[in-house]
């Protein structure tokens, strides 16, 4: 419990400050939004769990200090706002005072972006998913899709390839320069990420601030889907940043938790559940770029994936004991 512990009081600060601007309405709102939070980023936990134990133990600290902060004013504030200021061509405190005093007209002009977010986010998140799939693991789940997987993973450049032909696919579709640009740089993020953090990394520990970066990144793949879908519920930016912030607050402590208890290690299939999870977003982000999918099934598919791991993992946990 006492990994959750700032969490509660974040929490707690988040709530009080939603009162103080719409009363018992708003915490209601905000209390709504931090659960849509956390309901969409439990394979973001597992994820994150698996880059931090790599991590120096200062860095996992940064990670929920600094990253805590990066997280909430960053991703869920200055990042959105920074896209409807390029997208409508307007200065950065025309944007705020727009976000602040005009929701109604921010969240159009932030639904007017929502491809190019979709296209980035899910090109990051599909490269994180494929070059996993392609790894060659010790531990299989769904052995005759990851068997098939390992032995095209032995194809050079293979996760590259296919996101290349993708991205020819959706930009064929979209017809649009602007979707093709936001596809690639979210290709052109992992890959450069990757490369240094594989240059910097000593000893099989990775670099601290490379890792810190590519957490925020993955972070923000993840959150783009929630800071759009949270307009359905409110249009007030202060309380989508608080209720986001709460969500974003919790799932670096079940981070933390996991990795100071080694549960990737106890429940081995975790990590398989979550990356399937990131996989069928990636899938869901590219077709959202054509068609509207409610962030209900996104949520739900990624939890009932990570359900099914952990079931299928203290199965087998029962099973070594017994033996």
């Amino acid at each position: 419990m006492k990994y959750f512990y700032f969490s509660f009081i974040i929490a707690v600060v988040g709530l009080g400050l939603a009162f103080f601007v719409g009363r018992f309405e708003a915490v209601y709102l905000t209390a709504i939004l931090a659960v849509l939070e956390i309901s969409l980023s439990f394979d973001n936990a597992v994820v994150n769990a698996k880059i931090l134990k790599t991590m120096d133990k200062i860095w996992q600290r940064r990670f929920l200090t600094w990253g805590l902060i990066i997280a909430v004013f960053g991703m869920r504030l200055i990042i959105p706002i920074l896209i409807v200021a390029v997208a409508a061509d307007m200065g950065i405190m025309e944007t705020v005072n727009i976000a602040l005093f005009e929701p109604d007209k921010y969240e159009s002009i932030l639904s007017n972006t929502e491809n190019l977010i979709y296209a980035f986010g899910g090109a990051f998140l599909w490269m994180v998913f494929s070059d996993f799939m392609f790894e060659k693991k010790e531990i299989k789940w769904i052995k005759p899709i990851e068997k098939t997987a390992e032995k095209f993973g032995r194809v050079n450049n293979i996760s590259l390839m296919i996101a290349i032909l993708i991205g020819i696919i959706i930009v064929y579709d979209a017809k649009s320069h602007t979707v093709a640009i936001a596809y690639f740089l979210g290709i052109l993020s992992y890959s450069l990420l990757k490369a240094l953090d594989e240059y910097f990394s000593t000893e099989n520990v990775k670099n601290g601030l490379m890792g810190l970066v590519y957490l925020e990144i993955l972070d923000a793949s993840f959150s783009f889907d929630g800071v759009i879908g949270a307009f359905a519920i409110t249009s007030n930016i202060i309380l989508i940043m608080l209720g986001l912030g709460i969500g974003a607050m919790f799932v670096r402590s079940l981070t933390i938790w996991m990795v100071e208890k080694e549960l990737l290690d106890e429940y081995k299939y975790l990590e398989h559940g979550a990356h399937y999870a990131i996989g069928i977003l990636a899938f869901i982000m590219f077709l959202k770029i054509f068609i509207e999918i409610p962030e209900a099934v996104t949520g739900t598919l990624g939890l009932i994936l990570l359900i099914a791991a952990f079931v299928h993992s203290k199965m087998e946990l029962k099973k070594c004991k017994i033996k």
